[in-house]
Formats: structure tokens, C-alpha cells, sequence
């Protein structure tokens, strides 16, 4: 006969590579703390319910906690011959007290008792993901309130598009940013259930207080079917959905840093302690760091791709399959978390190099703008406006200038309306300076920008 927990109908023992294959006690060892406080929980409600004496109760929760302790300090040998988490833990369990641990599982089935494991889980990681993106936020506030006045180049399709503030840049990933920490946040709601009790999948006979152990593990609320409750793995996809696109967020960060740092730009130069070196050429510093997080957005998106196709065509209840739910959340986790540590570092110790940045936007023509504006100003159509300009920027191009450099009578050549004051119009700082509207790159709007950041954060 088989000494597995559910061996009882079974005549011969998987063989030890099957066991290693059905095991997933390498990754849900994760799930200890989870596993021990869900126990705790259901032992407390069976004793309060009567279906265990309080003394049975206390020995059980007492050398849980013990158990859990030892997991910790590596003195549980964790088998793979026992499965998973929940089995070891109650192998040791009986182990240790005799038969009274054995009266743990009553009423419970590994079904709901893994589902509560990674709700538990869920719910404390996202809000670590949500702590750790609101430090990364203020990282990004403290870069932003030093650089208002300093004028880079704005892109569009990767080409000089118009000056405008560096803070206004770094601040649309603070926006990107809360986004992706209301959407965790909305997230919560559907994470902060209790499944623990629907068994199986058809509850139990057995008198359990369901909302006892809702409130003992501080769910917010309780799955109202039991089958949904040991099938639903919607939050783990959503969580997956969450993480890949705050990923995505930090890879196009992470790019633009990596242009930022390349030595065709050089706006901004990154801390040693986020480079790495070439083994073979001496004068590398490469922004490995930024490179490694946008590379990371494979992974955290492949796992959402893997719960997608695990759940497709599962019935209900429970399935084996389910078991893949674990180590592509534990990794995407990890993954957002490192990379969100490592860019809050990267970050606050970037060299910002402002003058590099005002000869860049001195020497292009993303003022281009200003001029076809200047016209419209002066009664010019905005489309006449845009061809002269247009014309102003061949010649410029064909002589080796900018239009800072182009003299007053070839402009007025082009358009008599053209005057002395177009050199300080077309500044870069005065260009900047004039986008007052709400949400522009204007140092004022800047200014509020990074006020209601703050109240966000």
C-alpha cells in the first residue's frame, strides 16, 4: 500500500523520478508562513466551533509555530516524496504530536488550504509592489524637482521634436508609475478573499465558521460558491497582467536611460555601482542594470502568457495543472521588486549633465516650432506659416546653420514679418517657458505637476 496521505485505495508507490515530477515542494516552500498562518486560523475555528478541544487546538497551533521556525532555520528536511508544502508540514506535524496533528485537516482539503496559501501570498506581495513603486515614485520626484529648468530635447520617432523640461520627462514614468499602482491597488479587491473552507469543492459536513476564518486571516471579504472558490485563479492573472505591464513601464525607462548614457548622447552619466565593464576593451561602462530589467519583461510576460494557457480549457474544480500557478507568480514577483530596488538606485545616483543637455538643444532644430508659431502670431496662416519654416530649415541645413544662426535678411526674405526679436523667441528656455498650458512643459506647469505628484504620494 502506498504511505502517501491519499494512499488508502492505492496497491503500489509512484517511483521516486514520478514523485519528483508530481512534487512541487522546491518552489512551494515559499508558501511556509502562508501555509503555518492559514493552519493557525482553521485550528482556532475548529476549536471554537467544538469540532477539536481547545487543548488539541493550542498543542497543534503551539508547535506549528514551532515547525515553522525550524522550516526556517533549515532543520525540516523538506521531502518530495511528500508533495508540497501542506504535506510536509503536517507530516512533521503528526510526527511530533502523534495522532492529534492528524485531526488538522479536518473539515479543509489541500484544495482550499492552497488556495487560501496564495491569496495570502498575493495580497502581502502586492502590497510590498505597491510600497516599493511609491519609494521608486519619489525617487523621481526628488530627480524632477532639481532638474525643472534644465532643457533637453523632446522625441518623437526618435528624432529632435521640441525642447521641453527635463523634469516633464522623467515625470510621465511617475504617471506611467500610478497607474500601474492604482491598477495593483484595484487589484486587491479581488485578491482579499477567503476560499478557506469550501474543501474540495462542495464545502463540508462538518460545522466550520467560513467568515471566523475570514476575520482571523483578515480577508476583506469570502467566496460566495465553493467550487469558484478552489477554481478562481483571476487575481493570480491579473497580478501577472499588472507586473508585466509596470515592466513594460521600467523597460521603456530603462531604454531611454540606456540612450541617455551612450556616448552619441551623453545627457546623463550613470554610478559605477549600476555599470558593468568589458572583459576584453578597457574603456567600456556599460548600463547593464537597465539593460538587464528591459530584458526581464520576456520573463514576467511569459508568465502571464503560462497562466493564460493553463487555465484555458481547465473544468472545474481543482486540477493538477493548477500546480503551475506557483513559480511563474514567485519569479514575476521577484522580478518587479529587484528591478524596481535596482531603478530607485539607478536613478538617485544618475549625473544629470545639464550642460551637455543646453548645447544639444542649441544645436537642432527642435525650435522649428517656435518659428511657425512666431509667423501665426504675425498673421500668417498656419500651413503658409509651416512652409516657409519648412524652407528656413533647407536653407539652414544647406548652409550649415541653425536657426539661431540664420541672419535677419534671410528670414525676412522669406517673410517681411520676421523681426529682431525672433533670436530670443526661438531660445530654448523661452520656448519652454511659453507652454503654460495645463500638463505642459512649462516650468510653472512642471512646478504644480510635481505639487500634485506629491499629494498623490
Amino acid at each position: 500500500m502506498s504511505k502517501k496521505a491519499w494512499g488508502g485505495r492505492f496497491e503500489e508507490k509512484p517511483e521516486d523520478w514520478v514523485d519528483a515530477f508530481n512534487a512541487s515542494i522546491h518552489f512551494d516552500k515559499n508558501l511556509v508562513d502562508e501555509d503555518i498562518q492559514g493552519s493557525i486560523a482553521h485550528a482556532t475555528m475548529l476549536a471554537n466551533q467544538g469540532i477539536l478541544t481547545q487543548d488539541e487546538a493550542s498543542t497543534i497551533i503551539a508547535e506549528l509555530k514551532v515547525i515553522q521556525q525550524d522550516i526556517h532555520d533549515n532543520k525540516v528536511p523538506l521531502q518530495e516524496s511528500l508533495e508540497d508544502i501542506h504535506l510536509n508540514i503536517e507530516h512533521e506535524l503528526i510526527q511530533r504530536i502523534g495522532a492529534v496533528g492528524g485531526k488538522l485537516h479536518t473539515g479543509r482539503s489541500r484544495n482550499d488550504q492552497v488556495a487560501t496559501d496564495m491569496h495570502l501570498y498575493t495580497k502581502k506581495e502586492v502590497q510590498n509592489i505597491i510600497e516599493s513603486i511609491a519609494a521608486f515614485q519619489q525617487t523621481i520626484v526628488n530627480l524632477a524637482e532639481q532638474h525643472v529648468d534644465t532643457i533637453m530635447p523632446g522625441y518623437t520617432h526618435l528624432q529632435r521634436a521640441q525642447p521641453i523640461s527635463f523634469a516633464h520627462h522623467v515625470m510621465t514614468y511617475f504617471w506611467m508609475l500610478e497607474r500601474d499602482k492604482s491598477r495593483f491597488t484595484d487589484a486587491l479587491k479581488r485578491i482579499d478573499l477567503s476560499p478557506l473552507g469550501a474543501a474540495a469543492l462542495s464545502g463540508t459536513t462538518y460545522p466550520i465558521d467560513r467568515h471566523e476564518t475570514q476575520q482571523l486571516l483578515g480577508f476583506g471579504g469570502i467566496y460566495e460558491n465553493s467550487l469558484d472558490a478552489v477554481s478562481d485563479r483571476d487575481y493570480i492573472v491579473e497580478t501577472l497582467h499588472n507586473i508585466s505591464l509596470t515592466m513594460v513601464h521600467l523597460s521603456r525607462f530603462a531604454e531611454e536611460i540606456i540612450f541617455w548614457s551612450s556616448e552619441e548622447a551623453k545627457f546623463v552619466t550613470l554610478s559605477d555601482a549600476f555599470s558593468t565593464g568589458s572583459s576584453i576593451m578597457p574603456q567600456k561602462k556599460n548600463p547593464d542594470m537597465a539593460e538587464l530589467i528591459r530584458g526581464k519583461v520576456g520573463r514576467t510576460t511569459g508568465h502571464l502568457m503560462s497562466m493564460l494557457m493553463t487555465l484555458k480549457g481547465l473544468p472545474l474544480a481543482y486540477n493538477k495543472d493548477m500546480q503551475e500557478d506557483k513559480e511563474g507568480l514567485f519569479d514575476a514577483v521577484h522580478t518587479l521588486k529587484g528591478s524596481l530596488k535596482i531603478f530607485e538606485g539607478m536613478l538617485a545616483s544618475m549625473t544629470v549633465n545639464t550642460d551637455r543637455l543646453a548645447t544639444t538643444v542649441r544645436q537642432d532644430f527642435s525650435n522649428a516650432t517656435e518659428l511657425a508659431d512666431y509667423l501665426v502670431m504675425k498673421g500668417i496662416p498656419f500651413r503658409d506659416a509651416h512652409e516657409i519654416v519648412g524652407k528656413l530649415v533647407l536653407w539652414s541645413i544647406q548652409h550649415d546653420m541653425y536657426l539661431l544662426d540664420v541672419p535677419l535678411d534671410v528670414y525676412q526674405a522669406q517673410a517681411p514679418e520676421i523681426e529682431e526679436d525672433i533670436y530670443t523667441y526661438l531660445q530654448p528656455d523661452e520656448a519652454v517657458k511659453r507652454r503654460k498650458s495645463y500638463g505642459a512643459t512649462g516650468q510653472d506647469a512642471v512646478k504644480h505637476q510635481i505639487d500634485v505628484a506629491k499629494q498623490y504620494l
